[in-house]
């Protein structure tokens, strides 16, 4: 019996321990390996096993390496030459894509460079096909997930120049702070500096609230390639209402042909916005001679993901005032990567359209891989974008194109692996403030279908303020008359059901039952005298009514609501007329005497009342004139009345 027991209990507890889930403290690493000979270096990193992803392409790694002498590379294995001896610390970024992990995390490894054996030192790259101003990143933001942004600037005059450098980020049309500025690293003695930031009448207003505006879409459309400029105060005057922080860097001694590279550390902040389909911009402005006003400006686009997955779609509506939007335009991106160990000849993009846009109005962006609209009722002969307009969907096909694959032999830049379609449309003439959703199935040549995450259209709830005007009716009451304004607010024009505020005042006047009372009295000389004591009220009211209902639209005409509605009483007055008649003898024949006297009592918020309340209105029933019907039932006998009024909503 005592070795059964025995047993019983050493099961129950390797059961239990069984059960019990052992939390996962180990991070996981990226380390990195160089082979060195003189100032010749072969780096290599060695990175943990990736994670995949269920029905996804197969996971891979991308690189970002800072070589520790202001150069940089996005090669898996990179081959460097130091131009002069010292020790230089080299950094490694890793992404990894399609994988459920966290990105590994490296620690910088020191070089040593003592001997000079390889004079075949190449400097770094020409960026003059950007206008000598480019932003780049290692990967788009994951929230609380660090990234590297690269800044490189080329002095394209023919002389010696001084000049500074600006990086401002965390837009003001998102409520919290997407990035914090962790580390920048410089290699060419560039300097920090803080400089006097003016508040403008843009920042003291700031409301902190979600808004794409179009004056924000536009903006970024502008700089979305690197723009030459001549305004500088104007240019800094706009990128400080448009963004919360700026870095900015001054440097000196820039040769003619010279380009530099700056490298900075974002960790994305916890609050950052979650919104997978959102695009996210930074700013920088590039000022090649301090001495002059003459600049460059470029924006670096972003979307927020969750997963680092090259296939992706994002749209820059995400949140949108719903005033303002009719005649603008929202753009989108789709985004792909051939993962393949071949080179795809044909894309196809098979993207959802919402409804609420007008499909006349598409206009393709951009594209890359560049090439021409396919022409119709033609078979393409060489490279070209073949879109066809459908009721629901846009296909976008392109066609005899070499998109290389990412596994293929001897591709080591996975940049050359990825392309993209941006495009654009209005809303349609008659659309509601709904959130919609589109994706894309993307198919690389004959392969299965790859269906990207939703990129999602949103409406700020936006504020209605609306006056309203009309009459109460009491049929309970005698001569009453019950007059009213105020105002309402509510979201703006909204879709269907939507909460609504008011504010009335109204002035009333009625008349209180009359109290008749008859009795017999003994006159001075001893005779019976019937005598009448009439008491009648009249009652004037200032009255705050505040109703709080919700309403819903059945269509852009009928409206129905309900909700709940105080009363408070701000001033009454009450006058009370006492009205005595005396008779001769028993009967009311003969009236001998009457006597009238009158008193008047004022109170001032000596009444509340609350009840429910009923509505339907007919006319615009989002925005604009309306006329409407209402039933109040309040909790207190014969104050119940029907309300007839007037409301224009802005």
């Amino acid at each position: 019996m005592k070795k059964l027991l025995c047993y019983l209990i050493f099961l129950s507890s390797v059961m239990a321990l069984a059960q019990t889930k052992v939390k996962d403290t180990i991070t996981r690493r990226a380390t990195i390996i160089y082979n060195q000979n003189g100032n010749q270096v072969t780096f290599k990193p060695e990175t943990p096993p990736l994670i995949p992803i269920a029905g996804a392409p197969k996971p891979s790694y991308s690189y970002l390496w800072e070589l520790g002498d202001g150069h940089y590379s996005k090669e898996a294995e990179p081959k460097h030459v130091y131009k002069n001896k010292g020790n230089y610390t080299t950094r490694l970024a890793v992404t990894n894509n399609y994988d459920n992990g966290k990105p590994p995390a490296t620690r910088p490894k020191k070089v040593a460079v003592n001997d000079i054996t390889d004079s075949n030192y190449k400097d770094i790259a020409s960026i003059a096909d950007q206008n000598g101003f480019a932003i780049l990143k290692n990967c788009d933001p994951i929230p609380e997930q660090e990234m590297v942004v690269v800044v490189s600037y080329q002095n394209l005059e023919n002389y010696v120049s001084s000049g500074k450098l600006y990086l401002f980020y965390n837009e003001k049309q998102f409520k919290n702070n997407n990035f914090e500025l962790v580390d920048f690293r410089t290699h060419a003695n560039e300097r920090e500096v803080k400089e006097n930031v003016v508040a403008s009448v843009n920042d003291l207003e700031d409301t902190k609230s979600y808004l794409a505006s179009a004056e924000s879409i536009s903006r970024i459309k502008k700089y979305k390639n690197t723009t030459t400029e001549e305004d500088l105060d104007a240019s800094l005057s706009d990128a400080h209402k448009t963004y919360h922080n700026v870095s900015v860097l001054e440097f000196d001694d820039a040769n003619p042909g010279e380009t530099r590279n700056l490298f900075y550390t974002f960790k994305t902040t916890p609050e950052m916005i979650k919104d997978t389909s959102a695009t996210v911009t930074m700013r920088g402005i590039f000022v090649p001679n301090r001495s002059y006003k003459n600049h460059k400006i470029k924006n670096l686009e972003m979307e927020i993901v969750t997963s680092h997955d090259p296939n992706k779609m994002g749209s820059n509506g995400s949140f949108m005032n719903y005033r303002f939007v009719r005649f603008k335009r929202v753009n989108f991106k789709t985004r792909f990567q051939n993962n393949g160990e071949g080179p795809a000849r044909m894309i196809r993009l098979e993207t959802d359209i919402p409804d609420m846009f007008d499909k006349k109005t598409f206009k393709i962006e951009s594209m890359y891989p560049e090439c021409p609209i396919c022409p119709k009722d033609e078979v393409p002969t060489v490279s070209c974008l073949d879109t066809i307009i459908k009721q629901k969907q846009i296909f976008f096909t392109f066609k005899n194109i070499y998109l290389p694959g990412s596994e293929q032999k001897n591709v080591h830049e996975k940049d050359s692996t990825k392309g993209f379609v941006k495009y654009s449309m209005k809303f349609n003439k008659d659309f509601h403030k709904v959130k919609t959703r589109t994706r894309t199935a993307i198919i690389f040549d004959k392969n299965e279908p790859i269906i990207t995450n939703y990129a999602t259209t949103r409406f700020l709830p936006g504020i209605s303020i609306g006056a309203k005007a009309g009459y109460n009716l009491y049929p309970d009451l005698d001569n009453s008359t019950s007059y009213f304004v105020g105002a309402t607010i509510s979201p703006f024009k909204s879709y269907r059901f939507y909460w609504q505020v008011e504010w009335l005042n109204s002035i009333n006047k009625y008349d209180s039952a009359a109290n008749v009372i008859d009795g017999i009295v003994i006159s001075p000389n001893g005779l019976k005298q019937r005598q009448r004591t009439t008491t009648s009220t009249e009652n004037k009211s200032v009255n705050w009514e505040v109703p709080i209902l919700i309403r819903y639209n059945i269509n852009n005409y009928i409206g129905v609501g309900a909700g709940l509605q105080a009363n408070f009483n701000i001033s009454d007055e009450r006058n009370q007329t006492i009205k005595i008649e005396t008779f001769e003898g028993d009967s009311e024949k003969f009236v001998i005497n009457t006597k009238t006297d009158s008193n008047s009592v004022k109170n001032s918020f000596a009444d509340f009342k609350t009840g429910l309340l009923f509505d339907l209105t007919i006319g615009a029933a989002r925005i604009g004139p309306s006329l409407g019907a209402r039933y109040v039932i309040n909790f207190e006998q014969n104050f119940n009345y029907f309300q007839f009024y007037g409301i224009w909503k802005f």
